[in-house]
């Protein structure tokens, strides 16, 4: 399965969820059972830039958002030299409006774009 750590949104802050065989496992607030969504609920998933990070900016916010910086620069650094475990910032947004910020490896993130097509 693979990690993900929720820095903001709808399923809290600082908590921990996963993707894995297509479907998301996500925290449910008061509840010791996770949240299952399939894949296929998944309307957008993009790195976490300055302006996909506003465009969801009530949820977030920036005070929260500190890592989005290092995000697209630790893959690239990752990239650059060489690293095994490359890490992504991103947003990702469900169909039902339900969106959040996290950060996973760089093969559990092209699985969750890739549920975006199916």
């Amino acid at each position: 399965m693979g990690s993900i750590k929720i820095h903001a949104g709808d399923w809290g802050k600082n908590t921990s969820g996963g993707f894995a065989f297509g479907a998301f496992s996500l925290p449910k607030p008061g509840k010791f059972m996770p949240e299952g969504i399939h894949g296929s609920e998944l309307s957008d998933v993009e790195i976490a830039t300055e302006e996909s990070v506003k465009r969801i900016g009530g949820t977030v916010g920036w005070g929260a958002a500190g890592a989005v910086i290092l995000g697209p620069v630790g893959l690239l650094a990752g990239l650059l030299l060489g690293g095994r475990k490359k890490e992504v910032t991103f947003v990702a947004k469900f169909k039902d409006g339900r969106k959040f910020l996290g950060t996973t490896d760089s093969k559990t993130y092209t699985q969750m774009s890739a549920a975006v097509f199916k």
